[in-house]
């Protein structure tokens, strides 16, 4: 007798499991991917996007286009009412992708704009050095272009000595 009884216990589970697996929604989304779940597809999924649903399940509340037949009035009175209803997951997930494409864009460009400024200031570090080199009065070594090694010129080092000043001005 207790054999019995936990057969029947055991089937009855199996059999209510078995139902819960029958209700089941199976749809393809806006972007073309099998969705399953428990709960109903979102109203703006196409009847014929819809692949299973539980049997004896109303069937899918349609949304009719804007541009419909009844007129402005019609159109003004949708229009009114989706405004009042709270937004659909799709059109949460939306939102929050459209939020972090610009979180992730803005972020980029002040990367780019802080790797600017470190760069920047690097160069007016090196043209300071260079200018104070210049300005020592001692002697410096340079290359011709043919690859002979001389010494730069008092006109030269007045010119580069120049170029030096323009680049500092533009650093402060």
């Amino acid at each position: 007798m207790k054999q019995f009884n936990r057969r029947l216990i055991v089937s009855a589970m199996l059999g209510l499991f078995a139902s819960l697996a029958q209700a089941q929604y199976m749809w393809i989304d806006e972007k073309g991917l099998k969705q399953l779940s428990d709960r109903p597809p979102p109203p703006s999924t196409p009847a014929k996007n819809i692949l299973k649903q539980p049997h004896g399940a109303p069937a899918p509340v349609q949304i009719a286009p804007a541009d419909s037949a009844a007129g402005p009035a019609a159109s003004a009175a949708s229009a009114a009412a989706s405004a009042s209803a709270p937004p659909t997951l799709a059109e949460r997930n939306a939102d929050f992708r459209k939020r972090a494409e610009e979180k992730a864009e803005k972020d980029q460009k002040a990367a780019e704009e802080a790797r600017q400024k470190a760069a920047r200031k690097e160069n007016c570090v090196a043209a300071r050095q260079y200018k104070a080199q210049l300005d020592s009065g001692q002697r410096i070594g340079v290359m011709s272009p043919n690859g002979e090694q001389g010494f730069m010129g008092d006109a030269e080092r007045a010119q580069r000595s120049a170029q030096a000043a323009r680049v500092l001005n533009d650093c402060r």
